[in-house]
C-alpha cells in the first residue's frame, strides 16, 4: 500500500507564497503521475495541477495558471506545488493525489482516476 505525505500549508496574507510537498513513504514517484486537488467549505473536490509520470508536462487549472508550478525533484521523491500570488478564494484544503500510469499516459483532472491520496493540508489566505 502506498502511503502518500504531505507537508506544507499554512495561513498567509494575500499576496504571500507557499510550497506544499508530498512523497510516497518507501517508494519513490518514478511510475506515477502527480496531481493536486482542492476542495473548499462548500466545493467539491477540483483540479489544480498536474504532472505526467515522464515529469515532461504539467497542467494547471485556469484559475492558478501563472501563480502556481508543480514540479518533481530530479530523484523523483518528492513533488511540490509551489503557490504564489496567493488569494482568499485559494483557500481550501489541498490534497496530493497519485496514480500509477502507462508511460506515456496523459495527466489525468479527474479526481476518480486517482489510486493513493494524502492527507490533505489547509491553505487559508486571509484578506
Amino acid at each position: 500500500q502506498v502511503q502518500i505525505v504531505q507537508s506544507g500549508g499554512g495561513l498567509v496574507q494575500t499576496g504571500a507564497s507557499l510550497t506544499l510537498t508530498c512523497a510516497a513513504s518507501g517508494y519513490t514517484l518514478r511510475d506515477y503521475a502527480v496531481a493536486w486537488f482542492r476542495q473548499g467549505r462548500e466545493n467539491d473536490r477540483e483540479f489544480v495541477a498536474g504532472i505526467s509520470r515522464r515529469s515532461d508536462a504539467t497542467e494547471y487549472a485556469n484559475s492558478v495558471k501563472g501563480r502556481f508550478t508543480i514540479s518533481k525533484d530530479n530523484a523523483e521523491k518528492t513533488v511540490s506545488l509551489q503557490l504564489s500570488g496567493l488569494k482568499p478564494e485559494d483557500t481550501a484544503v489541498y490534497y496530493c493525489a497519485v496514480r500509477r500510469t502507462a508511460f506515456f499516459a496523459p495527466i489525468a483532472r479527474t479526481a476518480a482516476t486517482y489510486h493513493y491520496w494524502g492527507q490533505g493540508t489547509q491553505v487559508t489566505v486571509s484578506s
